[in-house]
């Protein structure tokens, strides 16, 4: 087969079955390593090769949806539409992005204590990139039963969330802190919350995208 033919034929014929679906689960993996980052460094104090590792994640997530889109563009044929797998690398970079602009500028800041509702945040992001672990694990070979159930969590994980951030900005405004405090707090707060947020919207779109193919 001659190299022309063969390119042609590359660009008509999918991709390698699981090709998306690994670069999905790579995407839900820096996720997770960013949150579990945050959480190490909010239970010690931040260290420059807490500051490496958080860059490290973050360029490996640009990098994973640069590939995503790379292999999307040179593709004819894919397992899926062309605009949801767009949208979920998407939303796990953005996920990654948030958590590692909250765990940076908890050095700029320069906090001398961090609180127990950013620890409490940081643990539920772990739970949520958990729970993306599985859903992606199971994305390729899906039930509409067990996407569902899982969707369900995640909306409790979120839920849980919420919560935490209606007793973080009671507190916030409670007059223990200084203006500047207040302000740095809140920022990382919403930071955080729209992570937590795109964990729910990536689960409700596979969710989305399991149903259109049943």
């Amino acid at each position: 087969m001659s190299k022309l033919v063969s390119g042609i034929m590359s660009y008509i014929l999918p991709p390698s079955n699981d090709v998306f679906y690994s670069l999905f689960e790579e995407g839900t993996k820096s996720c997770k390593q960013a949150a579990e980052l945050l959480s190490e460094i909010l239970e010690s104090s931040m260290t420059e090769e807490h500051v490496a590792r958080a860059r490290q994640y973050k360029h490996a997530s640009n990098k994973n949806i640069k590939k995503t889109l790379e292999v999307l563009d040179t593709s004819f044929v894919t397992p899926i539409d062309r605009e949801d797998i767009q949208e979920i690398a998407t939303l796990l970079n953005k996920i990654t992005k948030k958590i590692v602009k909250a765990t940076l500028n908890l050095r700029v800041y320069k906090l001398d204590k961090f609180t127990d509702n950013l620890k409490n945040q940081a643990q539920t992001l772990i739970a949520a990139a958990s729970e993306l672990e599985q859903i992606f694990a199971h994305f390729e070979k899906p039930t509409i039963s067990d996407m569902t159930a899982r969707n369900l969590k995640m909306k409790e994980i979120e839920s849980r969330g919420d919560e935490i951030l209606y007793a973080a900005t009671e507190s916030l405004f409670s007059g223990k802190y200084d203006a500047l405090n207040v302000i740095k707090l809140k920022d990382l707060h919403k930071d955080l919350e729209n992570a937590l947020d795109a964990c729910y919207s990536v689960s409700d779109k596979v969710v989305s995208v399991v149903l259109k193919m049943s």
